[in-house]
């Protein structure tokens, strides 16, 4: 899958985004992110998986526990597809309010 589909389908899930907010402010385990949903930390595991796959979140492991770590950069490729689209409507919008201008004189 194509990395902006991986981010895509990581971030259309709310829970997945939470987890994201979460790791904004410091690294987690499976079992911290598993405190403040109420799901199984397997089902939360599944979710850090998707993120991970999106390429948005890092996973290192430390002794036994693993490491959960927001990827700055992981969000990149839907930035660049989101830019496409800003740049497109930009024009439209420049050529609408040329074209409107044209009218008035």
């Amino acid at each position: 899958m194509p990395p902006v589909q991986s981010a895509f389908r990581a971030l259309a899930d709310p829970t997945r985004r939470d987890i994201l907010v979460m790791l904004r402010d410091r690294d987690l385990t499976i079992a911290e992110v598993a405190e403040n949903f109420d799901m199984t930390r397997a089902a939360v595991k599944k979710h850090l998986t998707v993120l991970s796959d999106g390429g948005l979140i890092t996973t290192r492991t430390s002794g036994r526990e693993r490491i959960n770590a927001l990827n700055p950069t992981g969000i990149d490729p839907v930035m660049d597809w989101l830019t496409y689209f800003d740049i497109f409507w930009d024009d439209r919008l420049a050529k609408l309010k040329t074209e409107i201008e044209k009218d008035r004189t």
